[in-house]
């Protein structure tokens, strides 16, 4: 089940690994607004599971790796979190499947304030391409993550501010930000 809600002022942040909850975000309005997808995946048996194999022919996923993220298997874990954590955004979405673990994909909404999306083994998530996004682990510091790719696997973030790239127009196209 989606877990997600605005996030408190980054002001009144104490630490990136909490939940910094606001107020709750339900599945309908964060698809409305940020045009982020979700689906709940059965991760103990990926080969047999049709629902996946559907989602991933549907989505165009020709290409899949592993990815795990902890102090455990990363000697750069506290730089590379630095770079997960840091607002960015991709030409192409950024699909991922949490095999087991959590942590938070925050993205701006319509009002370019951070909804933060609790992810958790089985969740099937998808940040479209142009959004600003981040993400960071919680306060277990482990996720296990098959990270999903349309054609060729590019993961290049193009950090904020990347209001000109192509695939931040498109984005804004169909997601406006509101005047403030």
């Amino acid at each position: 089940m989606l877990s997600a809600w605005r996030m408190i002022e980054d002001a009144k942040v104490v630490s990136q690994f909490e939940k910094n909850f606001a107020s709750p975000v339900s599945e309908q309005e964060l698809m409305d607004k940020t045009g982020v997808s979700y689906h709940h995946v059965n991760v103990d048996d990926l080969d047999n599971d049709s629902e996946f194999q559907r989602l991933k022919k549907h989505m165009g996923i020709t290409y899949q790796d592993n990815v795990v993220i902890s102090p455990a298997t990363m000697s750069d874990y506290d730089d590379k979190l630095k770079i997960f954590f840091r607002e960015h955004l991709h030409a192409d979405d950024e699909i991922r499947l949490v095999k087991d673990g959590s942590g938070y994909f925050d993205i701006r909404d319509d009002e370019d304030k951070w909804v933060r999306i609790w992810v958790r083994k089985g969740d099937l998530i998808t940040l479209p391409a142009g959004s600003y996004h981040r993400f960071t682990t919680d306060d277990k510091h482990f996720i296990n993550a098959i990270r999903l790719f349309v054609g060729d696997p590019v993961w290049t973030p193009l950090n904020r501010p990347a209001d000109d790239h192509f695939s931040r127009l498109e984005y804004l196209n169909k997601y406006p930000v509101k005047a403030k």
